[in-house]
């Protein structure tokens, strides 16, 4: 039975790595564009299911785990900053506030009748962040590439004030308790 991760996230193939299963990594090539008056809840779902979905196409008889997660701090969406100064752009809004991360996950398995797909979501409340903690922050962990402009794997969690969530590593892209419940519902448990 093989295992397909629909990602081209390093942070997600690292988070899969922690379950010990072999899998491979392809490329879903989806369109990642909201629909008009879509909801984050139903985008974050609808992309994972996309992505599952073009990649099974590609692998037949393969079991396909797609995700997505989008980062909100009331209502707005903060996308990967990509620089310097919208990385700190978003961390000075997220100075003192609560973030919502919200996660789809999806599992297509020819071993299953129906797709499993599941929105996990995971509150962080920063602390209140100077302009100097900011920047020397932004110059050690440089988090261009991830939602919110901070790695909480690393040392973005000094960061944080608490967290809240059934699930910390869907903060970093791939809810692992969620997936193993899904995984071992189609006979592939981690343990």
């Amino acid at each position: 039975m093989s295992l397909v991760l629909a990602s081209t996230s390093v942070y997600r193939r690292q988070l899969l790595e922690r379950l010990g299963l072999p899998f491979l990594v392809a490329s879903p090539h989806t369109d990642e564009s909201p629909l008009p008056e879509e909801s984050p809840e139903n985008l974050v779902c609808r992309l994972a299911e996309a992505k599952a979905a073009a990649v099974a196409g590609l692998h037949p008889g393969a079991t396909v785990i797609g995700s997505d997660q989008v980062a909100l701090i009331d209502g707005r969406v903060l996308g990967k900053p990509g620089t310097l100064e919208n990385a700190a752009a978003q961390l000075r809004l997220a100075s003192g506030r609560a973030v919502l991360f919200l996660n789809g996950l999806c599992l297509l398995s020819p071993h299953a009748p129906t797709r499993q797909i599941d929105m996990i979501p995971f509150r962080v409340h920063f602390r209140h962040l100077s302009d100097d903690q900011i920047l020397r922050y932004l110059e050690r962990d440089q988090p261009f590439d991830c939602a919110g402009g901070f790695k909480s794997e690393r040392l973005g969690i000094a960061l944080f004030e608490r967290m809240e969530g059934d699930d910390p590593t869907s903060l970093m892209g791939l809810p692992l308790i969620a997936l193993t419940g899904m995984l071992t519902r189609v006979g592939m448990p981690a343990v």
